[in-house]
């Protein structure tokens, strides 16, 4: 079978048994040394070391040129801030605060010194913003340029997992979606809208703003299950859902949405706030009375958007205002689908 054939999510769950075995291993694993709170599969990984009062997290994500960024929509400076900004909204996810990055780049031979020289500018940039420090990696000839960042962070409490959404629990997002994906789409059309909505859209995507403060809220006010929006709000709430074994419906009405996505798109904005992706928003569901309480506490245009439900694990069933199923618009990103 090809990896094509398995898809994304399917090829994670093998690496995750492959590599399961090792964590009932005693020599492998020092249980005096550290505990792994969260193991692979969930935003980011998960340890605290015993003599430590804190917990750490790690995490790490490869952009690839020609699959996730061109150079004709996202110039070297902006690839440097979301490459970063990536791994930061892991640990965001998490409820934690990043803190160091390892940075590997695959060049090939004849690509311009300056071009990376904005590249670093990029990352200075959003590092010097979110107190992150770049202290090493590596760089390798490659066919085709890549950038992979590996992250580390640290989250004084219990961090927020994908496993813990229960029925009941209503879902909630920390920002408005679907403005990355527009901005590319803004970009890549024949007829380019140049105006100012156009403009903020191309912002979205290439300059996207991890939720850090509003992870960390989350959990100070008791939020157990969360995750980031990267690869698009329903298939990301689909994972959320099926690492809990839960399904879940959206209310269409209530997904929060820029006035620029729906200005420049105003007939399908809506598939592109459910299905693109690259928002970097925090994904969250809780119980009523705790999402009550924490909803208001979120800067910006933070929103309820639907429930956790019974249901076949991952089944996430989209309603339009009349409370009827709307016919599926789009599909999020899979590597490998």
């Amino acid at each position: 079978m090809r990896v094509s054939q398995l898809g994304e999510f399917g090829l994670i769950s093998l690496v995750q048994e492959w590599t399961g075995s090792v964590a009932s291993d005693p020599v492998a694993i020092s249980p005096d040394t550290y505990r792994i709170d969260v193991d692979n599969g969930d935003d980011a990984a998960a340890a605290t070391f015993l003599s430590s009062p804190v917990t750490e997290l790690y995490t790490t994500d490869t952009m690839v040129e020609g699959i996730h960024f061109t150079s004709e929509t996202t110039p070297w400076r902006d690839l440097g801030w979301k490459a970063i900004a990536s791994n930061i909204s892991d640990v965001a996810a998490m409820g934690g605060t990043p803190a160091f990055a390892l940075v590997t780049l695959g060049l090939p031979a004849d690509t311009l010194v300056d071009d990376i020289k904005e590249l670093y500018a990029g990352m200075t940039e959003i590092c010097r913003e979110f107190g992150v420090r770049v202290i090493g990696g590596d760089m390798v000839r490659s066919p085709v340029g890549f950038i992979t960042v590996a992250l580390t962070g640290i989250a004084s409490g219990r961090p927020m997992v994908r496993t813990a959404a229960r029925p009941g629990h209503l879902v909630g997002v920390t920002g408005t979606v679907g403005g990355s994906a527009g901005g590319l789409r803004a970009m890549l059309r024949e007829a380019r809208d140049v105006g100012a909505a156009a403009g903020q859209l191309a912002i979205a995507h290439r300059r996207p703003r991890p939720h850090v403060a509003e992870g960390q809220i989350l959990v100070a006010n008791g939020i157990e299950s969360a995750m980031d929006v990267s690869d698009g709000l329903a298939d990301d709430l689909a994972k959320l859902c099926s690492a809990s074994g839960v399904a879940a419906v959206v209310w269409a009405d209530q997904v929060p949405a820029d006035p620029a996505l729906k200005s420049v798109f105003s007939e399908d904005w809506l598939d592109l706030a459910l299905y693109g992706g690259e928002d970097y928003v925090l994904l969250f569901a809780a119980p009523p009375e705790v999402m009550s309480a924490v909803i208001d506490r979120l800067p910006g245009p933070a929103a309820i958007i639907g429930e956790i439900t019974d249901g076949e694990a991952g089944a996430v069933t989209i309603l339009d205002a009349e409370g009827n199923p709307r016919h599926r618009g789009g599909a999020g990103w899979d590597h490998f689908g």
